[in-house]
């Protein structure tokens, strides 16, 4: 990656706002990534008396201000698109976010534009972001029927339909980590049980180490973390897993179990050429990936009748959905 383009290129950036981070690129006419940025995701329920979205849209700005420093973008206006957790409507509005509850409800396009003045901003779901930067160059190139789900925080989904990314009536389709999977399950951020987020995403990938934690199958993870179950997380469980550690592989092959269920029953529905795992927890690699493929075979309908379903990792990796921030602000202009 090079800190800096050349004054003839033109770049657009692109912010992705997760639930630790907000993450951003510079993208170049190219396609390639110039510079990236990242702080922290800002809580305003921690603060009183903030704006909702407002200290988001702040950490966006800063991000967009970093890049801007070490990207030169000499054309006007400058193109900001911006990846959002939750339900963000046709004009810009994060209607519901159970992930980001302190900018639910706000105009954030508009608080992003207030911020950075000389640019055109946009506003998408951060899952559909993703999925058109994995149609446009990574793992759903040329492939018309689709799903793509990141594991993060939570749980996001795209759906490509004859090679477009589907948005819905309102914008919100594709919300699939509220998929309830156990009506008695945990409670839900989004005010319901058992959603299928509670047991495969990176939150799930918690819950179910502190079980294998308390239950005694890791022994060597918790010593690594001073002895107390609770201190276990996800990332440990990733670490322990590639050197070896057998219960850390075990809680991938229940976390895998769990990516397979929720991916059987959208394949029922929507009968995709392949589904692609992005997010951070795909940053296990085939950790995850092959106890989901060896699940998915056995709980999907008619498995060994039907051809076969590809399930395959992103290849942008974490920018996969800032550089499709990137890419529908970019088209937002030409438009």
């Amino acid at each position: 990656m090079t800190d800096r383009v050349r004054s003839d290129d033109s770049v657009t950036f692109g912010v992705d706002i997760g639930g630790t981070k907000v993450f951003g690129v510079a993208l170049d006419a190219a396609g390639a990534v110039v510079a990236e940025s990242r702080v922290a995701t800002p809580h305003a329920e921690d603060r009183d008396g903030v704006e909702p979205g407002a200290d988001v849209a702040d950490a966006v700005a800063e991000v967009v201000a970093s890049l801007r420093s070490r990207a030169a973008s000499p054309r006007a206006p400058v193109g900001v698109g911006v990846g959002a957790p939750g339900m963000v409507d046709r004009a810009g509005t994060l209607r519901f976010a159970p992930n980001l509850p302190g900018a639910a409800g706000s105009d954030l396009q508009a608080l992003v534009t207030k911020r950075v003045p000389d640019a055109t901003v946009v506003l998408e779901n951060d899952a559909n972001c993703a999925t058109l930067a994995e149609q446009t160059y990574g793992s759903l190139r040329g492939v018309r029927q689709a799903l793509m789900v990141t594991l993060g925080t939570g749980i996001g989904g795209g759906l490509v339909i004859g090679g477009e990314v589907q948005l819905g009536a309102s914008g919100f389709a594709g919300e699939i980590g509220h998929m309830i999977v156990d009506p008695a399950g945990p409670p839900c951020p989004c005010g319901r049980r058992g959603c299928w987020e509670r047991y495969a995403s990176g939150g799930g990938l918690g819950r179910l180490a502190r079980e294998a934690a308390y239950a005694g199958r890791l022994p060597h993870v918790v010593a690594q973390v001073g002895g107390d179950p609770e201190n276990v997380h996800g990332e440990n469980i990733t670490r322990a897993a590639v050197s070896g550690d057998a219960g850390a592989m075990g809680v991938l092959e229940e976390l895998g179990w769990w990516v397979a269920l929720g991916l059987a029953n959208l394949v029922a529905m929507v009968d995709p050429e392949r589904c692609v795992l992005g997010g951070g927890l795909a940053e296990a690699g085939e950790l995850l990936l092959e106890p989901t493929r060896r699940a998915f075979e056995v709980l999907v309908e008619g498995g060994s009748v039907r051809p076969r379903i590809d399930i395959a990792g992103a290849a942008l990796g974490e920018r996969a959905g800032a550089v499709g921030a990137a890419l529908a602000a970019r088209s937002a202009g030409r438009a």
